[in-house]
């Protein structure tokens, strides 16, 4: 049986066969009649001293092996018992005077019978009873059956589910590339479906990457010529015409640029290392007073992360060169809190509005369209950034400043 239902299936009706089977065997060990010993003996006996009650032979207390004394058995009466063997004498015409007690420390019964000639004969009562504890037994049992079924089901649950627990550990190891590993297709019917429908949709996606990136990195390529011939023609413009057409043809080659090194991020891995974040962000900030940014750093604490050195540099770099752009100048800090690795980077700008501080991560995202000329850049600095720190395992926010301005906040594990 292949197929998961028939499996369950199968569970199903062997748990349900193992509970009764299991709770048939704890009734009746609880409630089964008298062992033979218990009821043998007795009738033995009665063989024994009807045989030795033949003519010729002479009874005598060692040949039945019973009691004769003055006296009945000393115990607790019985009452109910002894109004019964009375009873049961009477009606077997030997009305001899009966009581039956209880003995301390001894099981069963202890009947007394007085003889014709005044002595009193003891004879044992075997107690057929069930045992005392028999609710402890039943309760022992209950408890045994109740184990037995968890542990078989918790077995074949685990069984069973293994192939779905594959497939789900499958599907948290996505890359970052969108692109699933490769699964195994074994397992039941509908697992070996979903296994293969994953594989082939991992296939697709992957296709669907490759041909994303060599389209833009081809069209980024093929915009050069047009570009080129442009420029060459910008040069017999008047002054005033060439500069502007100079200056859209530089915005239009850093888009296609800024586009390319977007998708290449995408599907680019760098080896992760540790990286020593504290190093990092002092380089990046003597990197970014010698061109000319108001950065400056505020306090950093010594603390390392799990990552791709260039790429965690070219992210940390893009969002610096943005806050210290847009936001008139920057401040860095860096502060290990537990686990964590928090760098906030606060500018002075005027913020972003809060219905558009969702959007801001995606590409060519810009505040005020009618600055762009303004100010350099494609708008693809913070959707690349987002992409290096995430692809690590970082996370990255941005919020306004309650005294005006932007702050972004990256969040790595720290390692010790």
């Amino acid at each position: 049986m292949t197929s998961l239902r028939a499996r369950i299936a199968l569970l199903l009706v062997a748990s349900i066969v193992g509970v009764v089977a299991l709770a048939t065997l704890a009734v009746v060990s609880v409630v089964r009649g008298p062992t033979p010993e218990a009821t043998i003996e007795p009738v033995a006996r009665q063989i024994r001293l009807l045989a030795q009650s033949l003519p010729g032979h002479v009874a005598s207390a060692s040949d039945v092996q019973i009691e004769l004394g003055d006296q009945p058995a000393k115990g607790q009466e019985d009452e109910r018992a002894t109004r019964l063997l009375n009873r049961a004498l009477e009606h077997r015409g030997a009305a001899f005077p009966a009581t039956v007690v209880r003995v301390e420390g001894k099981q069963g019964m202890v009947a007394s019978v007085q003889l014709p000639d005044g002595r009193w004969m003891a004879v044992d009562i075997p107690d057929f009873s069930p045992p005392a504890n028999r609710w402890l037994v039943l309760a022992g049992w209950i408890t045994l059956i109740v184990l037995g079924a968890t542990a078989v089901s918790l077995y074949f649950a685990t069984v069973l589910t293994r192939p779905l627990v594959m497939l789900e550990s499958a599907t948290v190891r996505i890359g970052p590339d969108g692109i699933l590993a490769p699964l195994p297709e074994e397992g039941p019917g509908e697992v070996r479906a979903t296994a293969r429908a994953l594989n082939q949709l991992s296939a697709r996606l992957k296709s669907a990457m490759e041909s994303r990136m060599r389209l833009v990195a081809a069209a980024g390529h093929d915009l050069r010529t047009p570009m080129t011939r442009m420029r060459l023609r910008a040069e017999f413009l008047a002054d005033e015409e060439r500069e502007k057409w100079l200056h859209d043809l530089e915005e239009l080659d850093r888009i296609a640029d800024s586009a390319i090194r977007l998708v290449r991020e995408e599907v680019d891995q760098d080896a992760v290392e540790p990286i020593d974040l504290e190093g990092l962000v002092r380089d990046i900030e003597a990197e970014m007073i010698s061109l000319g940014h108001a950065v400056s750093i505020a306090h950093l604490d010594k603390v390392s992360v799990k990552a791709g050195a260039l790429g965690l540099r070219r992210a940390l770099r893009n969002l610096i060169v943005n806050a210290a752009t847009h936001g008139k100048g920057c401040s860095i800090s860096l502060s290990a809190t537990g686990n964590h690795a928090i760098l906030t980077i606060a500018d002075r700008g005027p913020g972003i509005p809060p219905e558009l501080l969702g959007k801001a991560f995606e590409p060519f995202f810009r505040v005020d369209p009618g600055r762009r000329q303004s100010i350099p850049g494609a708008g693809l600095g913070l959707a690349i950034a987002r992409e290096i720190i995430e692809r690590y395992g970082g996370t990255v926010t941005l919020e306004n400043r309650a005294g005006g301005g932007l702050s972004q906040k990256v969040v790595f594990d720290a390692i010790s």
